[in-house]
């Protein structure tokens, strides 16, 4: 197969993982194909899709705010894309650029992977209001939940997860973070930036359900450190990029991903953050 070009986009963007496991997969696969992490802003990112076109380009892997401003740039969106209003993967086809959601999945897989049997949550706690917590809403929809409280900082921005919840089938509820009490569900995602949950650490219960924090860095954010010691079982966000990395690389390449030997390059990269927790390894 001709060598094929697909990239990761947003905005700082020089610590990104995607690379390391669209190439490993890639790898595995036997393509000769590029991925590659470029810096592009809101501002950027129309003349960006416009340079990009099918074949040369098989897709794009998306970080915020990227994920909501790329939907008027598209010439079709899947349905769960719409309904959660944001895409983090765009396949470019002979008919034109589809726009994906594979965070919704991927939150389904890391929360059932680290419960470690079938997961059917009743009840959710969503923490963020922008478009990870939507995914992260429907992801809990996804796998059963009937009621998920969702806390914010700014409260007013959380509203439309209600209406979103409706259409989901699912009772939410929002509250300020603020106000915050003990974090008790039978799932709990955190959708906001790292270290932006630390404080939340002295309210996790006794008896934790499953803990999937989004952010990830060098180390365990606080928050991780204090559910695991409470022994809840704990998904961060290198287990999202995974699996949400996975669906991205079946959809662009149109075969089936390796998961293994994803798995595998982003446990290499795990020991080196264990090695070097300032993050000061070569990329």
């Amino acid at each position: 197969m001709a060598t094929r070009r697909a990239a990761v986009l947003g905005s700082p963007i020089v610590h990104s993982r995607s690379p390391l496991l669209h190439r490993a997969a890639y790898a595995a696969l036997g393509l000769d194909w590029q991925y590659e992490a470029r810096d592009v802003t809101t501002d950027q990112l129309p003349a960006f899709m416009a340079s990009c076109s099918w074949p040369e380009w098989a897709g794009l892997s998306l970080t915020m705010p990227l994920k909501t401003d790329v939907l008027g740039l598209l010439d079709a969106v899947t349905p769960l894309a719409a309904q959660v209003s944001a895409v983090n993967t765009v396949v470019f086809t002979q008919d034109g650029t589809v726009g994906h959601n594979t965070d919704v999945e991927g939150m389904r897989r890391s929360l059932q992977e680290a419960h470690g049997e079938a997961f059917a949550p009743r009840t959710g706690i969503v923490i963020g209001s922008g478009a990870t917590a939507r995914s992260a809403l429907a992801a809990l929809a996804g796998i059963g939940a009937q009621q998920v409280d969702v806390l914010a900082r700014h409260p007013d921005r959380a509203v439309p997860l209600v209406d979103l919840g409706v259409g989901l089938g699912v009772a939410v509820s929002v509250g300020d973070l603020s106000d915050r009490g003990w974090l008790s569900a039978d799932a709990v995602i955190s959708t906001i930036p790292p270290g932006a949950a630390d404080e939340l650490a002295e309210f996790v219960p006794d008896r934790p359900g499953v803990l999937l924090d989004v952010a990830y860095g060098p180390s365990a954010s606080a928050l991780a450190r204090a559910w695991a010691a409470a022994n809840g079982p704990v998904a961060d966000g290198l287990d999202l990029l995974l699996w949400q990395a996975v669906d991205q690389v079946t959809l662009m390449t149109g075969m089936q991903a390796p998961v293994s030997a994803m798995r595998a390059a982003l446990h290499d990269e795990r020991l080196r953050d264990a090695e070097d927790p300032l993050g000061n390894s070569p990329p």
